[in-house]
């Protein structure tokens, strides 16, 4: 039996445990199949790295993967189903990935990266037969359905978050999220003491990293239920029926939900919930203030990266009290607000946003010391990139950020990738590529591009054509506005918060 349902009680394991819209497992249900990809997990051949890498949208399948590199000591790389074969193949070389996951709707393009980055071993599920890829049944019915061994030491994820310059950074999962453990065993009675309350619901895509805790926690005890995509009212009706107790979600879901006609959300019973966290990006707080009306004050904001996790964190009556904060550190973390002159600042002064962390390893970017230095001003003492001022109860407040970077619906967008790609259109002399607001999703991408020819600028539709052959369409400009220059200074920089000024209500420019 695996360790995930060892620790169920004998009268629970008839009980839900994994459910998408294709299928549903009880808890003894899913113990042979988790066995069976356990073992098989374990017997994959590792020629660099022991890890993998899943490139799939949200299914019971997905869940069971990463669950099953848990239990069998692999390390598992959560990569974003919308990249395209080159973004993909650049990741799987730096992960060093043995093998890859892929659904139906990644396999072409999973495939094609694999075999550019020499990866022998492409498994996927509900796959139609194609050359290259081993079928998931398969790859289970090889396998044993006997008890793993259980003194597999379980190994972080391998996340890949971009950067400003436009390549991915990889970092592990940090020890906030991913308790050091030496063996499952360890692992697991940790994870049973902060498991969130079950049964959860998915909504999120499971690369990103709150999502992906909810699988984690299944370890712990906790059922899950997974939403492919995300529909309000279906998700409405799933918490009714399955009496949700958890989940994460970001703003844009929040907006989503409060959209629906009022009719239709008194239609649906959501007093199961116990805890509906938030993070990925601001939330504005008359969506906030809303969702706590609706829910009760079971919302749950937290701040922080994938690097770092949950670096602050603030209750509903918190929040209430202090609303736009996004809370006090989490211990043993503190913060730190440093000014220009590089000194500390004192309660409400607005500087760069720093936390220290007292066990000294702070944010560790997979082999890159370099990058890992240049978020530092200090041993442990660690940016993630923001502006912003503590008052005096300790309450961090966010007023802008120190990179270019946009969060649309909670996911990050890096301008220098699209400007890259944008600027080897024949029709582009220069393009800066800048954050502004959306309703829905917070910020989106706008592309300000000087034409090469003003009599004859490129459409948005060629551009955006263009962009689209070669990056992933999250990555893309929503818009394009045509400008006679950049007002680039005399060392060629931009300046950003300018640009972005004249789009925004207020002095804040960021969503």
């Amino acid at each position: 039996m695996s360790l995930t349902v060892t620790g169920i009680p004998l009268d629970q394991r008839g009980s839900l445990a994994l459910a998408d819209d294709r299928m549903r497992y009880s808890w003894a249900a899913l113990d042979s199949v988790l066995n069976r990809a356990i073992n098989a997990m374990a017997a994959l051949d590792f020629p660099q790295a022991r890890r993998v890498a899943v490139f799939a949208p949200n299914a019971a399948e997905t869940v069971i993967a990463y669950l099953a590199g848990l239990e069998a000591g692999v390390s598992t790389a959560p990569v974003s189903y919308h990249l395209n074969a080159d973004e993909l193949g650049y990741i799987l070389g730096i992960a060093q990935a043995g093998a890859l996951f892929v659904g139906p709707e990644t396999v072409e393009t999973g495939l094609a990266a694999a075999r550019r980055a020499g990866i022998a071993v492409v498994i996927g599920w509900r796959c139609p037969p194609t050359e290259g890829i081993t079928p998931w049944e398969d790859w289970l019915a090889a396998a044993a359905d006997t008890a793993p061994a259980a003194d597999a030491r379980p190994l972080p994820h391998l996340h890949f978050t971009s950067g400003t310059t436009g390549k991915p950074k990889a970092t592990e999962t940090p020890p906030g999220y991913f308790p050091p453990a030496e063996n499952m065993e360890s692992f697991v009675a940790i994870l049973r003491t902060r498991a969130t309350p079950s049964p959860g619901l998915v909504v999120g895509p499971l690369y990103h990293t709150g999502p992906l805790t909810m699988v984690r926690s299944m370890a712990g005890g906790s059922a899950l239920v997974v939403m492919e995509h995300f529909d309000p009212e279906e998700a409405l009706r799933i918490v009714e029926q399955e009496r949700i107790a958890g989940s994460v979600m970001v703003p844009t879901h929040f907006q989503r939900l409060l959209a629906l006609p009022e009719e239709v959300r008194a239609r649906y019973d959501v007093s199961s919930m116990r805890r509906l966290a938030h993070t990925g990006a601001a939330c504005p707080p008359q969506v906030k203030r809303a969702m706590i009306d609706w829910f009760g004050p079971v919302l749950v904001e937290a701040y922080g990266g994938t690097e770092a996790g949950t670096t602050h964190s603030i209750t509903s009556d918190q929040w209430l009290r202090k609303p736009g904060s996004v809370g006090r550190a989490v211990a043993p973390l503190e913060t730190v607000v440093i000014g220009a002159d590089g000194q500390p600042l004192g309660p409400n002064e607005v500087g760069q946003l720093y936390v220290r962390d007292p066990s000294g390893r702070g944010i560790v970017y997979h082999g890159d010391p370099e990058k890992t230095a240049g978020a530092h001003i200090a041993p442990g003492v660690f940016t993630l990139g923001e502006m912003g001022y503590v008052d005096e109860d300790g309450y961090v407040f966010i007023t802008d950020r120190v990179s270019d970077m946009i969060v649309s619906g909670g996911v990050n967008i890096y301008p220098a990738e699209a400007e890259h790609i944008l600027l080897q259109h024949p029709g582009v002399a220069d393009v800066a590529v800048i954050g502004v607001p959306n309703a829905d999703m917070g910020e989106e991408a706008k592309a300000l591009v000087v034409p090469r020819d003003p009599a004859a600028p490129p459409s948005a539709d060629d551009l955006r054509r263009f962009c689209r052959d070669h990056l992933a369409g999250f990555k893309c400009p929503r818009s394009f506005d045509m400008v006679a220059d950049l007002g680039r200074n005399v060392m060629g920089k931009v300046n950003k918060r300018e640009l972005r000024r004249p789009y925004w209500p207020s002095d804040r420019t960021i969503g």
